[in-house]
């Protein structure tokens, strides 16, 4: 059984991550793009591996399940990205992650399609973040929870979530290349 996380990962605004070595102080936030977009490629890798519908340990998701989710925070967050661009400090809608693993079935996905799902959604958040310049940077939203952003923020919060899921099935920590 999956534990729902529950942690406010807001912090590694604030601090690198000492699980997978992210730092959101060592890029910009016009580096996020390209992560982004090296991240998925990369996934392709690890969601081809004979195992991956594989739980490592009963209370940990596999690389599929994994796969699944951090294509649908790249669906997520283009729509909330597309909501911080056209309304004046929005809202978030509630999304409970292990609601949706259970719901979509993560387990049973085909990791090809999923793959090749987390690679478009990435590209099509990627393509989005890029598009955005001078003060949108500053725009504002709010999580449901009470986290508040500005476009900045979101996209460096955001880039720890598939960098830290890829160190959770590969155990490669992330290096600035």
């Amino acid at each position: 059984m999956i534990t729902p996380d529950t942690k406010d990962w807001t912090w590694v605004l604030r601090a690198p991550c000492p699980e997978c070595g992210f730092d959101a102080a060592t890029f910009t936030r016009e580096d996020v793009p390209a992560m982004l977009r090296a991240n998925a490629g990369a996934w392709r890798e690890a969601l081809g591996r004979p195992d991956a519908r594989e739980r490592p340990a009963p209370d940990k998701w596999s690389t599929l399940e994994y796969g699944c989710h951090v294509r649908d925070v790249c669906r997520i967050y283009l729509e909330r990205l597309r909501l911080i661009r056209t309304q004046d400090a929005p809202r978030f809608p509630n999304w409970d992650q292990d609601a949706t693993a259970v719901e979509d079935r993560y387990d049973t996905q085909d990791p090809r399609v999923v793959a090749d799902e987390l690679i478009a959604a990435a590209d099509r958040l990627a393509t989005a973040l890029a598009e955005v310049t001078g003060a949108e940077w500053d725009r504002t939203g709010t999580r449901s929870d009470g986290a508040h952003f500005t476009v900045d923020t979101f996209a460096r919060y955001f880039i720890h979530d598939p960098l830290h899921h890829l160190w959770d099935v590969t155990g490669e920590r992330y290096r600035r290349r």
